[in-house]
């Protein structure tokens, strides 16, 4: 595992960090009094109820809940784990990510050998391969075929294409000069091992694709055959940095060419990408050695509200379009669109616009399959709707299938195709699919539910930090039997300590118990106007202390007589007095 970042660095940059530059350089901002605005782009909507506020460093989204700090926009923007978001915020800052050695690790070197020098290995190799397009003995046979596959150096350049050699241990002779760097390569899966010990490179006599993350870092690769042989494609094994459901091949090219997409196509393979960004229809990627997962579809629909899957069509190509299916249902949001094209057999995106230019496969795209008759196509394509069994497999089939969609114009869709398939009406449809229950962030409910006082105080706490330096701190207060006395505490304590952001405050209580709650309260709307922030939290703060006073008088006043000192005796007659002063 990689060093720990160390938590002052990251409050350092999320200090540092503009909330308004973050946000603004993926999603247009237009100005709203004191904040900005925009549609949200984390679900479909006509009308803004995104907000990002500066003086918070705070952005919240009133239609579906999203919020929090530069790094949560990235991670849910970009896709990105926190590390990697961390890492991506600094880096658009001009920073330096430290790492801190674990605790009773004693290797503090096995951090930069797992992912600094990680990325750096995989990227000499990606190099090494595209090198052996002027040096191998083999090169005049690969450019040929390259050439033979319609591509030209400015793409193969783009793509970062490359030969693996056909011996047995180039990786490994370039590479695998010390017993550490040899372990390093097994891990990242570019050499492997026999049942006898014996190292060999992992990818030989392949055209070789790099696969990049988001972040434009190679993480992995794919190789493919140049004349007959199996397995025709090769793909890099699950590696610490390789993960291929959540990478999609060409979606770092496909970045670098649109800041902004109207459709995106999913096809199957490596070369279709290529080929296809050859011809310039650059918005293309592919999974990699699997359906479109969960994880594809969600970052897709994070960048256009059109996503096409291009597959072939004999039955792995449906498979896998079902698939994606599947795992799009509780991704769809209304103003999304999801739809499928099946190629003829024998063809793919590669042969397509070889034959008929981009004009050609962009006017296949424009009439693929919606992704209401895909799905009534697929189950449907073995009952007999005629029969009462057929229509009640039909329901079968589908129910489970509209319940978990999560658009209600989506599943209102499908219910009205569902009851025309049956002869009946939605309203006795709806008898047989319940449409399911779902908790609506933000609902009137929720709001209604009125606030304790200590939840009160530390909501305006977090949405206004320089609250915590109108009053001292008051250690005593620890002992009141109020639930989240210590988490207000914390935060007074936090807050009075330096002047803050609410990004900040959250930030210090990432991945606590505690943070889920305190997230929600930073959007809590508290209906109270500005000039009385200060009056409400004063307030809030004394029924605090009056709380506490009559807790102690109570346990003072239960004290047997023989325990009553003249000390104790004090702070009874005091606390009375205080109390009536009160």
């Amino acid at each position: 595992m990689a060093g720990l970042i160390p938590r002052d660095f990251i409050q350092d940059l999320v200090a540092r960090a503009d909330i308004v530059s973050v946000v603004e350089s993926r999603v247009r901002l237009k100005k709203a009094g004191r904040n900005y605005q925009a549609c949200c782009p984390f679900h479909n909507e006509k009308s803004p109820s995104f907000t990002v506020a500066p003086d918070k460093q705070f952005y919240h989204c009133f239609g579906c809940g999203a919020h929090g700090n530069a790094l949560d926009f990235i991670m849910e923007y970009d896709g990105l784990e926190f590390p990697d978001a961390v890492e991506e915020l600094a880096s658009s800052m001009g920073m330096e990510v430290p790492r801190e050695q674990r605790a009773g690790s004693g290797k503090p070197a096995r951090a930069k050998a797992e992912i600094e020098d990680d990325f750096q290995l995989m990227e000499r190799c990606a190099k090494f391969f595209a090198n052996q397009l002027k040096t191998s003995p083999e090169r005049e046979r690969v450019i040929g075929y390259l050439k033979n596959r319609g591509l030209s150096g400015e793409v193969v350049r783009d793509f970062g294409i490359g030969y693996a050699p056909e011996a047995w241990d180039a990786i490994l002779k370039e590479f695998g000069g010390t017993k550490e760097r040899q372990q390093q390569l097994l891990a990242l899966k570019m050499i492997t091992e026999n049942d006898r010990g014996k190292r060999f490179d992992f990818f030989r006599d392949r055209i070789m694709f790099p696969i990049r993350d988001r972040r434009g870092r190679v993480v992995g690769f794919g190789g493919r055959v140049l004349d007959k042989g199996e397995p025709k494609y090769l793909n890099s094994p699950e590696t610490r940095l390789f993960h291929k459901g959540r990478e999609l091949y060409g979606f770092y090219e496909m970045k670098q060419h649109h800041r902004e997409l109207e459709r995106v196509i999913i096809v199957e393979g490596y070369m279709d990408v290529v080929a296809l960004a050859q011809y310039g229809v650059t918005n293309a990627v592919a999974a990699l050695g699997t359906a479109a997962t969960s994880d594809h579809l969600q970052l897709l629909f994070r960048q256009a509200k059109h996503v096409v899957c291009c597959f072939d069509g004999d039955r792995a190509g449906r498979d896998a379009a079902w698939r994606a299916l599947e795992n799009a249902l509780p991704l769809l949001r209304d103003g999304t669109d999801l739809r499928f094209l099946f190629l003829p057999d024998g063809e793919d995106p590669d042969t397509i616009v070889r034959a008929e230019g981009a004009e050609g496969f962009q006017a296949r795209v424009d009439k693929a399959q919606s992704f209401r008759d895909y799905f009534f196509e697929h189950i449907t394509a073995d009952l007999d709707l005629r029969t009462d069994a057929g229509k009640s497999a039909l329901v079968a089939n589908a129910r489970p299938l509209i319940e978990r969609v999560a658009s209600d114009f989506y599943r209102g869709l499908l219910m009205e195709t569902l009851a025309g398939k049956l002869s009946r009406t939605v309203q006795e449809i709806e008898k047989l699919v319940p449409v399911p229950t779902q908790v609506r962030t933000g609902s009137t409910a929720a709001k209604a539910k009125p606030l304790s006082p200590i939840a009160r105080a530390i909501g305006l706490l977090v949405q206004h930090p320089y609250l915590g330096q109108l009053v001292p701190v008051h250690p005593e207060l620890e002992g009141l039997q109020l639930e989240g006395i210590k988490v207000f505490m914390g935060l007074h304590r936090q807050t009075q300590a330096a002047t803050l952001t609410t990004a900040q405050v959250l930030e210090a209580w990432r991945g606590t118990k505690h943070e889920p709650h305190l997230r929600k309260l930073a959007s809590w709307e508290h209906q109270v106007l500005e000039e009385n922030i200060e009056q409400e939290f004063l307030e809030t703060f004394m029924f605090l202390i009056d709380r506490y006073l009559e807790q102690r008088y109570e346990e003072l006043k239960a004290l047997p007589a023989h325990e009553m000192s003249k000390e104790r005796l004090h702070e009874l007659n005091e606390l009375i007095r205080m109390m009536k002063r009160s």
